[in-house]
C-alpha cells in the first residue's frame, strides 16, 4: 500500500470516526418534541431517528463499536504509514524505525482523532442536534442491522452483569428516578420550552403530591363549622346560609366526636325542608392519621365516594378535615369559587409595610421578607409569631426579629389571625414585584 493510499484511507476513518462522535451526541441532544413534529409533517428521517432513539442502547453498541472499529483501523494504518516513511531514512536505524513509528502514530493520530473525530463533530452535532440525527439516521440504521449479532452478545452480557451485580449488591436496585431526579428533569424540561410554567407547575404538584401529608393540608378543627345531633332542621339551614358551604359536619357531643356530614341538597325538597329526620340526613365520613399521605387520603375518598375526611390526632381527637378540594388544590392550585372571598395573604401597604394573613405557611414568609431561621418549627406564621412573643399576644403589641418590626392588628380567641410587618430597609422594587407575583400565582 503506498503512502497516499494509507492516507487517504486514514482520512476516511477519521471522518467515520467523526460521524460515530457526532452521532452519539445528537441523539442524546435532540429535542423530541421537535423531532416529533418533524415526523408528523412527513419527514421519514425524523420518524427513522425517533425510532432509532427508542432502542437507545442498540443504538450506543453500534456507536461504540463502530467507532472503535474506524479508531484502531486509523491507529494501525498510521503506524504502518510511518515505518513506510521512517524506512527509508539512511540516518534512522532499522531495528528503530518500529517503535518510532509506533510513538510517533500514537501521538499524531491522538490529536487528529481528538480535534477531527471527538472535540469538533460532537460541539457541531450539539449546535444542530435534530438535522446531525436525521443525517445520520439511514446508515446507523444500516449498522445496527449489520452488527445485530455483536449487540445481541453485547445485550446478553449486560443482562448477566446486571443479575451479577443484582446478586453481589444486598437490596433492591433503584428503578424509578429519585424525586430529585425528576423535578431536575422538569426544569430541563422547562427550560428547554418542551412545556411552559403553567405545566411545569402541574408536573411539579404531581411529584411531590405524594410527600405532603394531612397535617400539611387540613382545615384545623378552630376554622371548622359544624352542628351537634341535636340541632334543628332549621338551625342547620341557617349555618348553612352563613358559611355557604355544601357540607356541614355533624358532631355528637362534642367536635371531637365527629359522626358524618350533612349535604345542602338532602335537607331541602321541592317543597321546602325535607321531612326527614336529622340523623337520616347525615352521611358517614372517612377517618384519617395526621401522618397519612395525600394519595392514600385521596384513594380512600375515591373508594368511599365522599368528599370529606376528618384527621385524628395522636389522642383519637378531631385535628382538622381534609376535603377532595383541598386534595385537587395541592395539585392544580387555589379553586376559587363564586363564594369564595379573595384575599391577598400579604399585601403591600407602604413601601415599608405590609400586612399578612397569619395562615401563611411560614416557609412563604421568609421567602418573602427574605429571612432565615433555623431554630422555629411552626408551620404556620401565626406560630411562629406566638413562638417569639412565647405568649398569646394582645392586639397592638410588637416585636423584632431579623430588621422585622412586627406588629399584631387583629386576634380572634387565643390565636393571631393578621400582623402588620415593617422592614427597616425596603424590599427591593424588583424582589417585591417577584415575590408578590409569586403570592398571586400560588393563589
Amino acid at each position: 500500500m503506498s503512502i497516499s493510499t494509507m492516507i487517504i484511507v486514514i482520512a476516511i476513518m477519521v471522518i467515520m470516526s467523526a460521524y460515530f462522535s457526532g452521532t452519539e451526541t445528537a441523539f442524546t441532544s435532540f429535542n423530541k418534541s421537535k423531532m416529533k413534529t418533524y415526523a408528523e409533517k412527513g419527514n421519514k428521517r425524523a420518524k427513522l431517528a425517533l425510532k432509532l432513539e427508542s432502542k437507545y442502547d442498540k443504538l450506543l453498541s453500534t456507536i461504540l463499536i463502530g467507532n472503535n472499529i474506524v479508531n484502531i483501523a486509523a491507529s494501525s494504518i498510521g503506524t504502518l504509514l510511518f515505518i513506510e516513511i521512517l524506512s527509508g531514512k539512511a540516518t534512522i536505524d532499522t531495528s528503530s524505525v518500529t517503535s518510532m513509528a509506533s510513538t510517533l502514530s500514537t501521538i499524531v493520530l491522538t490529536i487528529v482523532v481528538l480535534i477531527c473525530g471527538e472535540i469538533t463533530p460532537k460541539n457541531a452535532a450539539k449546535e444542530i442536534p435534530e438535522k446531525f440525527a436525521m443525517f445520520s439516521a439511514p446508515f446507523i440504521n444500516i449498522l445496527m442491522i449489520i452488527l445485530t449479532p455483536i449487540n445481541f452478545c453485547f445485550s446478553f452480557i449486560k443482562k448477566f452483569i446486571k443479575f451479577i451485580l443484582s446478586k453481589l449488591v444486598k437490596g433492591e436496585a433503584e428503578e424509578n428516578l429519585a424525586q430529585e431526579e425528576l423535578l431536575m428533569l422538569v426544569d430541563e424540561v422547562e427550560s428547554d420550552g418542551s412545556i411552559d410554567n403553567d405545566e411545569g407547575s402541574l408536573l411539579r404538584n404531581a411529584i411531590e403530591f405524594s410527600d405532603r401529608l394531612a397535617e400539611d393540608i387540613l382545615t384545623h378543627r378552630i376554622d371548622l363549622e359544624a352542628v351537634p345531633t341535636t340541632a334543628t332542621k332549621e338551625e342547620i339551614a341557617t349555618k348553612f346560609a352563613e358559611t355557604k358551604f355544601s357540607r356541614i359536619l355533624v358532631y355528637e357531643e362534642s367536635i371531637d366526636n365527629i359522626i358524618g356530614f350533612i349535604h345542602q341538597k338532602d335537607l331541602y325538597t321541592a317543597q321546602g325542608l325535607t321531612g326527614l329526620k336529622v340523623s337520616e340526613l347525615v352521611s358517614p365520613t372517612v377517618f384519617v392519621q395526621k401522618t397519612e399521605k395525600s394519595n392514600d387520603i385521596l384513594k380512600k375518598l375515591q373508594r368511599e365516594k365522599t368528599h370529606i375526611a376528618v384527621v385524628l390526632d395522636e389522642y383519637g381527637g378531631t385535628l382538622g378535615i381534609v376535603t377532595m378540594e383541598d386534595l385537587l388544590e395541592e395539585l392544580v392550585g387555589e379553586i376559587w369559587d363564586e363564594h369564595d372571598e379573595v384575599l391577598e395573604p400579604i399585601c403591600k401597604v407602604s413601601d415599608d409595610t405590609y400586612t399578612v394573613d397569619c395562615t401563611v405557611d411560614f416557609s412563604e414568609f421568609c421567602e418573602f421578607f427574605n429571612i432565615t431561621t433555623e431554630d422555629s418549627e411552626a408551620v404556620s406564621t401565626g406560630g411562629f409569631i406566638m413562638e417569639l412573643f412565647d405568649k398569646v399576644p394582645e392586639e397592638n403589641e410588637s416585636c423584632e426579629y431579623n430588621g422585622l418590626i412586627i406588629t399584631v392588628r387583629e386576634t380572634d380567641f387565643q390565636r393571631i389571625s393578621k400582623v402588620e410587618i415593617k422592614v427597616s430597609e425596603p424590599l427591593p422594587a424588583e424582589e417585591a414585584e417577584e415575590a408578590k407575583e409569586k403570592e398571586e400565582a400560588n393563589a
